[in-house]
């Protein structure tokens, strides 16, 4: 589990949304701690709550799999990175801030990052094309992009509504459960 946050914390150049590509490959896919769906839902909580995204994920996550030892064992993974470029980087970032490389560097990560997150989000499409189809999924994401991008909704708000509103809104069964009744 160390392994898996600490190389999403030491790669996760820009913050939160870069990580969350990262710690989906290593939680979801390599280490298999995880499904999709169970990540979905972690993610959808996590931007609810206040703070930084990567270390709530690490702490339930961390939580989830290994308990009290597994959530600080995974915090630490996350911020133990931070912590040691912070105080590397910065004290030796200042005397080499004007090179072209340590410019291009840093330019150069930005697209990267948006590759990240645009998979990730494709990845997101897909998954609610499976499960809600095409037509809530489209009218979902139409209504959070309008009171998010249009109307400057904060997110958390917006995801708080949807779960209220899908935990209000009554659950149709499967066809298999009532089949089999």
């Amino acid at each position: 589990m160390f392994i898996a946050f600490f190389r999403s914390g030491i790669l996760g150049f820009g913050g939160g949304p870069s990580t969350i590509p990262l710690v989906k490959k290593e939680v979801v896919d390599l280490f298999k701690m995880m499904s999709d769906e169970q990540f979905s839902d972690v993610l959808s909580i996590a931007n609810t709550l206040p703070g930084p995204i990567a270390t709530k994920m690490a702490g339930y996550i961390g939580y989830r799999v290994g308990g009290v030892s597994g959530m600080v064992n995974a915090l630490l993974a996350t911020v133990l990175p931070t912590v040691i470029l912070m105080i590397v980087l910065l004290t030796s970032l200042s005397e080499f801030k004007e090179f072209d490389f340590v410019q291009g560097m840093t330019n150069g990560v930005v697209p990267i990052v948006a590759v990240m997150l645009g998979v990730l989000t494709w990845e997101f499409l897909v998954k609610s094309k499976k499960n809600l189809g095409w037509n809530k999924g489209a009218i979902i994401l139409v209504f959070s992009f309008l009171a998010i991008v249009v109307f400057g909704i904060h997110p958390g708000i917006v995801i708080t509504f949807l779960l209220v509103l899908a935990l209000s809104l009554p659950v149709k069964k499967p066809e298999r459960e009532e089949a089999n009744k």
